[in-house]
């Protein structure tokens, strides 16, 4: 039904217009007595061979929905109804910001893809702190980003803000320094500003009475070579994982109108390159960490690799636009058997 009816319309108008409309839709449905009940009926799947327990944490099962999608914790525990194992919320800044100018979505049919260059548009941490109070047992990861306003020298600061005001509120966190679309961001990714950025970040964890896991999220268009320094970070700062990966700016192979657009590009064109950085990450360091695997997860083939790779857990973000929730459903169902 989504596919053939749903979809079809929604992609009739303005992505960004319809991600709210999508949201307020989802959310007014979902306060209509036995609504919530009958979603988790078509889409939650409650097996024992899906939980995963990792870091501390016990997932009920492995598919999780990327950040970005839920960037103000406003929809998670309506979310949550469609079948995921967790939530991740932001990526959040310390104060609020509106992103980059208008149009910044864009739909990439034939390629099966989405180009954002949002600009960690949203309220802000302590807006969002207000919602996850609200929640009703959903495991949530935070996602934590600064603000574009911020030069580097000063990013530690912003990342701290965010750290300490989620920290109550959040099961894990996700240090985002992987995003193409605020300016110099991606140059925290270097070797000596990551490792002190990470260190400065566990050094507030260990102050608290029970540290949380914290995990890096990186992009897919590292090199071997810096992949191989990502190793080490985790190795020397003692984080608890790795999120591979983020959206790519390469445009290699588009077909669609917008290729030319910037901004960060997910969906389908990155699922070959986001399973490499797993499976490269995954086998040069033994195994050593876990890993999130996210990146053109859109068929149960799709997820099942990103496994084989390394992955320990998944993450849909575009696949969950183009498919639909059944995709979860589907996955889950493909997990017990496996």
């Amino acid at each position: 039904m989504y596919k053939a009816i749903i979809r079809p319309i929604l992609f009739c108008f303005d992505p960004e217009k319809v991600h709210h409309f999508t949201f307020s839709l989802i959310r007014t449905i979902s306060k209509v007595p036995g609504m919530p009940k009958l979603f988790k009926n078509l889409y939650v799947i409650d097996h024992k061979n899906l939980e995963k327990e990792l870091f501390g944490l016990k997932f009920k099962n492995p598919v999780g929905l990327a950040a970005g999608f839920d960037k103000d914790a406003k929809l998670y525990n309506e979310l949550s109804n469609f079948g995921f194992g967790f939530v991740e919320i932001g990526t959040l800044t310390p104060k609020p910001q509106d992103g980059n100018p208008k149009k910044r979505l864009f739909r990439l049919k034939a390629d099966s893809a989405i180009i954002n260059r949002m600009g960690f548009n949203n309220g802000g941490v302590e807006d969002a702190v207000k919602r996850l109070k609200k929640n009703k047992g959903v495991l949530i990861g935070g996602n934590i980003g600064k603000n574009k306003v911020t030069p580097n020298e000063n990013a530690v600061e912003d990342y701290k803000i965010c750290f300490n005001a989620l920290f109550d509120y959040v099961d894990y966190f996700v240090v985002n320094v992987s995003s193409p679309n605020t300016p110099n961001l991606r140059a925290l990714q270097d070797k000596e500003p990551l490792t002190n950025l990470l260190k400065a970040l566990q050094v507030l964890n260990f102050q608290k009475p029970t540290s949380k896991p914290i995990l890096l999220k990186i992009a897919p268009d590292l090199t071997n070579e810096q992949l191989d320094d990502i190793i080490d970070i985790v190795k020397t700062t003692k984080i608890d994982g790795v999120i591979a990966t983020n959206t790519t700016i390469s445009r290699e192979g588009l077909q669609s109108d917008h290729k030319t657009e910037t901004g960060g590009l997910s969906g389908k064109p990155l699922t070959s390159r986001s399973t490499e950085v797993i499976k490269y990450l995954a086998e040069k360091s033994n195994k050593a960490f876990p890993i999130i695997g996210v990146g053109g997860i859109h068929s149960v083939k799709d997820a099942l690799e990103k496994i084989d790779a390394g992955a320990d857990l998944i993450q849909l973000y575009t696949g969950f636009i183009y498919e639909g929730p059944k995709l979860v459903k589907d996955i889950n169902k493909a997990l017990i058997k496996s």
